[in-house]
């Protein structure tokens, strides 16, 4: 579901990764390496936010370079600072969300975000949340539509305990028919989310 060969990005003189290469399909996948590692890069890359200098990635089966609409169509990417736009409610969030994968904010969605704790918070302004929040709009909003991948930078920061709780349940009950593809620090999340750990010394020898 999620394939990326040979994927290389630089900023000026300086080489970030290179040659990455890697083959996911249903399940976990967490890829937990030292900070300044790229990490945060390689998510963009993947989500089709930053442009990598070389190497390509595969949505389930739709080359992100040369059909970024069809790629993104079935790609949810919850990134670390999740702010779209500042004057927008996670309502309207949610609902444009819904709307460019052509379904609707229903009953499910919306007993997800009560259990994400966000009923409250769903009128709010992203500017007036917390980080916390803004996270779990967007982490609901993943659940939304036929999406095949799902893209997280670090999704349990800034989240408490019963909202992490939530978090694993949902991404064991995504994993189970999408990959779901995430960086973390932390081995205790990783495990709970029954998640594959991997280094970015095995994304370059292609594991």
């Amino acid at each position: 579901m999620l394939r990326f060969e040979n994927l290389c990005k630089r900023y000026d003189e300086r080489v970030i990764f290179q040659g990455l290469r890697y083959s996911a399909g249903t399940g976990c996948v967490a890829l937990n390496d030292e900070t300044g590692s790229g990490k945060s890069t390689l998510l963009g890359i993947l989500a089709g936010e930053i442009k990598p200098d070389q190497g390509d990635v595969w949505i389930n089966g739709h080359a992100l370079r040369s059909t970024p609409l069809e790629s993104k169509s079935i790609l949810a990417y919850i990134p670390d600072d999740c702010i779209p736009y500042s004057l927008q409610t996670g309502r309207e969030y949610l609902e444009l969300v819904a709307s460019n994968r052509k379904t609707v904010v229903g009953s499910m969605t919306l007993d997800l975000a009560n259990r994400f704790g966000l009923t409250p918070h769903l009128e709010k302004r992203f500017e007036q949340m917390s980080f916390g929040t803004r996270k779990k709009i967007f982490l609901t909003a993943a659940a939304l539509g036929n999406v095949k991948v799902v893209i997280a930078d670090e999704p349990g920061a800034g989240l408490d305990a019963p909202a992490r709780a939530v978090l694993i349940d949902l991404f064991k009950t995504l994993s189970k028919d999408r990959a779901v593809f995430f960086s973390s620090y932390d081995a205790d999340f990783t495990q709970a989310c029954s998640a594959k750990m991997i280094s970015f010394a095995e994304l370059g020898m292609g594991v």
